[in-house]
């Protein structure tokens, strides 16, 4: 036994002999697990558990000293799993969760500070278009979904050949050898006007399509330049393509313009006898958004509404970290700095192009000096978020001054604000608390710059009580930009904000499709975007709902009664969950040939209980189920991961995941498994240490809905996503408050994302 031994059983030993009454002070409790901890755990974790050679990861998370001690009495110490008593594992776990485990521990050890942050990939993007936009006007979006349609009688569209008006859902018509307008157009000739504006849903590449025998126009973006010009036909073409850069949250103008009728000369008037319509006639309108398949567009992202031409900056960025689960704008690469330079001459060209809508002025006019000083004087302070300094405007002037050319001038300006830390990084010192708090709302629900109005209010002062602050936050959550970002916190609170490879096995699910999990993606979206701008935006109802929206395809695939456009529809009320069982769900936490209670119970455990899981110590490859037929899905997993090594972490996985097994690989509800009947049997111990059973999906459901280790994991992914820095450097109680506040306002996630805006924009440094 080596010296350090000997000392340590001295010490017990005569811990021991003063008694029970000092064995159970604090004191010696303490001082035994600090001991026993040296000599069974300290090789793997590090005295002080900031890991080691053999075991890297630091020594931290977020299990309870009961939930913890368990894992260390079925896993510890590594030569002997097992061997530690009851006692003596809740002597290390007292411990180690006081020295260094728990986030007191770690806040104490390390306090977290607010980092200095550039702009995130999106929020730079975000930013470029809502500054260049800033100098037009607003969309009235929401007005009314749909295109504006103008029906013409012939190929002339003058306004006494218009014979009808009216607004249409979307593009997607198949008119046939028929009238469009029975009566006032003839089948062989008419043309159609659709005009309004479409939402982008995400960020990227956008395939449009346009489907016609005859000639066609698409304008997106550019109501001068067509993104498809098929207007003079050649060949037997039916189909046109176009590619955009569109970015998420943004509203662009959208004009198609379609013409049936005879090629070449118009002898109509010439002609007694109207010719048969010999040729049908279809008009679709489609698109491929990122990561998408091809789809009608559909009628909620459309608007009659008009809007203006838009930028949208489509030069590539390296990813930002998300090493702590968030997007973080820390790091300052080569590649960061070369993105930005180029978006910023990007950005430049843009604005050069475009001076008559946004300065209201072009190269030539006699006023056009003075007004491009006055843009950039605008521009400058836009950019960077507060009113202009007399520097600034001395600088302007002095480029001006040098260049004869004032669109030369112009173009330093853009590409001296654009690259400026000013306009880069955020929160850096303002004027004024109020520009301050203006700047931090705006990111915080928007990822963008402030508004016109925020702007306002911020030059008045107005910024200043938490009443003020909250008023323009409770105006801002209703702008689109709030709702992308919101949404896009729900995906990834749910771990699908990153893509899912939905691919099935042919043979298994024949009927199993990209467009079903499209429409499943789809069908999820709208669950998540219903429940939160509900009126009573209830966290709880994301979990307990016992509806899925199915359209035509995912009603006949799922087995229920066609129905059409996503509507709600009743789904397996007994054993439905909410999101936990929303088949989109179920089928992204899966493989492409059976379910995987390993990945879904992966998602429960640390995305919505908030668990923290040490990554596995190699990858595993799943056992085939041929390679064990008779075994099904749950007692194959038992085999894998019986080991003590791997029920570190899968006595909590595999209890979770094993409640979803009623769900197949794609989704469906089933009872047998491998012609067994399927066992959802389940359960986990609390943060309290009391061991909670479930019989099936629903029970889980119910308890990750009113359980406060959950609640405390939304609040705090909440917190992250929208305020982007570690929640800790707000104060060591700020998880509590939240958590607290969202119980009493009966879990409403509006008013959760209200309450953490306002204290960011408020928060003194």
């Amino acid at each position: 036994m080596s010296k350090f031994s000997l000392i340590s059983c001295k010490i017990v030993l005569c811990l021991a002999a003063f008694g029970v009454g000092l064995l159970d002070s604090q004191l010696a409790a303490n001082e035994m697990g600090k001991l026993l901890y040296a000599k069974k755990c300290a090789f793997c974790h590090g005295a002080n558990g900031e890991g080691t050679k053999k075991y890297e990861p630091a020594l931290t998370g977020g299990l309870s000293v009961a939930q913890l001690a368990d894992v260390i009495q079925k896993t510890m110490p590594e030569d002997s799993p097992g061997s530690l008593s009851k006692s003596d594992a809740s002597a290390i776990s007292d411990y180690v969760h006081d020295a260094f485990y728990s986030p007191v521990a770690q806040e104490r050890n390390r306090p977290a500070r607010i980092q200095l942050s550039r702009l995130t990939v999106k929020q730079y993007r975000n930013s470029l278009a809502d500054l260049v936009n800033s100098f037009t006007y607003q969309p009235n979006w929401g007005k009314e979904p749909g295109l504006r349609a103008e029906y013409f009688k012939n190929r002339r569209t003058r306004a006494t050949d218009r014979v009808a008006q009216r607004i249409d859902p979307q593009i997607d018509f198949q008119f046939g050898t028929e009238s469009p307008v029975p009566g006032k157009t003839e089948p062989h000739e008419f043309s159609i006007w659709w005009r309004g504006s479409v939402l982008a849903p995400e960020t990227g590449m956008y395939e449009i399509v346009a489907r016609t025998e005859h000639a066609v126009r698409v304008y997106l973006n550019d109501p001068n330049t067509p993104l498809i010009d098929a207007w003079v036909k050649s060949g037997n073409d039916t189909e046109y393509r176009g590619r955009i850069f569109l970015i998420a949250g943004q509203v662009y103008p959208l004009k198609v313009d379609f013409s049936k009728a005879k090629q070449g000369v118009d002898d109509s008037d010439k002609t007694k006898n109207k010719p048969p319509p010999k040729i049908p006639a279809m008009m679709t309108l489609l698109w491929q958004p990122p990561q998408r398949t091809l789809q009608v567009i559909p009628n909620r992202l459309l608007c009659t509404c008009d809007s203006p031409i838009g930028f949208a900056s489509s030069v590539p960025f390296p990813p930002d970290d998300r090493s702590l689960g968030w997007e973080r704008g820390t790091a300052v690469t080569r590649e960061w700095d070369a993105a930005t330079t180029e978006g910023a001459i990007e950005t430049a060209d843009f604005v050069l192009s475009h001076l008559r809508q946004l300065a209201n002025t072009s190269p030539g006019q006699p006023d056009a000096r003075q007004k491009l000083i006055t843009f950039s004087e605008q521009w400058l302070q836009r950019a960077f978020r507060e009113p202009l300094k007399p520097e600034w405007k001395a600088l302007i002037a002095s480029i001006f001054e040098q260049q004869s050319d004032p669109t030369v001038a112009l173009k330093r300006v853009l590409l001296f604000s654009l690259k400026s830390p000013r306009f880069l990084y955020r929160d850096l010192e303002k004027v004024s608390p109020s520009f301050q708090a203006a700047e931090r709302l705006s990111y915080a629900l928007w990822d963008s710059i402030p508004d016109q109005q925020l702007w306002t209010e911020a030059a008045a002062g107005r910024l200043v009580t938490r009443e003020q602050v909250t008023a323009q936050a409770r105006r801002m959550l209703n702008h689109l930009r709030a709702k992308e970002k919101v949404e896009g916190f729900l995906l990834a609170w749910l771990n699908l904000d990153q893509p899912h490879d939905l691919t099935k096995d042919a043979k298994l699910y024949p009927n199993f499709n990209a467009q079903i999990g499209d429409d499943l993606r789809t069908s999820l979206e709208l669950f998540l975007r219903d429940t939160f701008w509900s009126n009573e935006s209830n966290y709880k109802t994301l979990l307990s709902a016992d509806k899925v929206y199915l359209n035509d395809k995912l009603s006949k695939y799922y087995g229920f009664p066609v129905v059409k456009d996503f509507q709600p529809v009743a789904f397996h009320e007994k054993y439905a969950a909410g999101v936990l069982t929303h088949p989109y769900m179920m089928s992204s936490f899966a493989h492409h040939n059976e379910s995987s209670p390993i990945h879904r119970g992966v998602f429960i455990a640390r995305g919505l209980l908030g668990v923290m899981l040490r990554p596995p110590p190699e990858a595993v490859t799943p056992l085939p189920p041929d390679l064990h037929p008779s075994l099904n899905t749950r007692e194959r997993v038992i085999l894998q991961t019986k080991s003590a090594n791997c029920m570190t972490c899968h006595g909590i996985i595999n209890q979770l995941g094993f409640t979803l097994e009623n769900f197949d690989s794609d989704g469906k509800f089933r009872t047998v498994d491998r012609a067994k009947p399927v066992d959802t049997k389940g359960s986990y111990i609390t943060k309290a240490g009391k061991e909670v059973t479930f019989q099936n999906a629903r029970d889980v459901g119910q308890f990750v809905a009113n359980n406060p280790e959950a609640h405390a994991a939304f609040c705090e992914k909440m917190f992250h996503h929208v305020v982007q820095q570690p929640i800790r450097a707000f104060g060591a109680d700020k998880l509590s408050h939240y958590q607290a506040e969202f119980t009493k306002q009966d879990f409403n996630m509006q008013h959760l994302v209200l309450t953490i805006a306002v204290d960011a924009a408020m928060h003194k440094k």
